[in-house]
């Protein structure tokens, strides 16, 4: 059985989306999103930058996000959740799914280290204003692309479970504005989905 190591308001949220999406079953180790879990020896055995998410499954362990999701669905759901190689839609699928850690969560990092991570005396408002901005930037082309779609590529797939699980954290990091009407609602979409309601509400 998957065996998932996760800590809330995390990207292992993200995990638990997909696999509460597909209806597989996993087992959960939950840790406290603090060192005391994270930077164990015994979870930096499991990730040598005491991080998550990691997935088990059998003698296989990964502890990439992006990379979980992909071998869950090639390995557990024959590319359920993802276009087929030639379909029409195949290309906008694979943009949107790396888009996701390419453009849009390097200013949420920063912005989560200046306004939660660091001690008050830390913070550089230069530093915090930079990583707004930029979000903003790389934002603004996801609500483009979702004028007329319910989801990134139409139909719901895995690009949303990367994508729109960043979206939905750079909301409530006040980074969308009201300007990105579509991107709101795709927001607000992606929130009623029972699946994710279980990954986002697990402490």
């Amino acid at each position: 059985m998957l065996k998932l190591h996760f800590a809330p308001n995390s990207r292992a949220g993200r995990i638990v989306w997909l696999l509460e999406e597909l209806q597989l079953p996993y087992e959960m180790n939950k840790m406290a999103f603090h060192p005391k879990d994270l930077k164990s020896p015994e979870h930096r055995s499991r990730h040598p930058l005491g991080r998550v998410p990691v997935l088990d499954d059998g003698n296989v362990r990964l502890y990439e996000s992006g990379a979980i999701v992909e071998y869950v669905l090639e390995r557990h759901k024959n590319g359920g959740l993802k276009p087929a190689t030639d379909a029409a839609e195949f290309p906008a699928y694979l943009q949107w799914f790396h888009y996701c850690e390419g453009m849009v969560m390097p200013p949420v990092n920063t912005i989560i280290v200046q306004t939660v991570l660091l001690p008050p005396e830390r913070r550089d408002e230069t530093a915090l204003g930079q990583a707004q901005r930029l979000l903003g930037k790389a934002l603004q082309p996801i609500d483009d692309a979702l004028a007329g779609k319910d989801y990134l590529i139409g139909r719901f797939s895995a690009a949303d479970i990367m994508l729109g699980h960043a979206c939905y954290m750079s909301n409530r990091l006040g980074c969308v504005t009201d300007e990105m009407a579509n991107l709101l609602a795709y927001v607000g979409r992606i929130g009623a989905r029972p699946a994710f309601k279980t990954a986002i509400e697990m402490r």
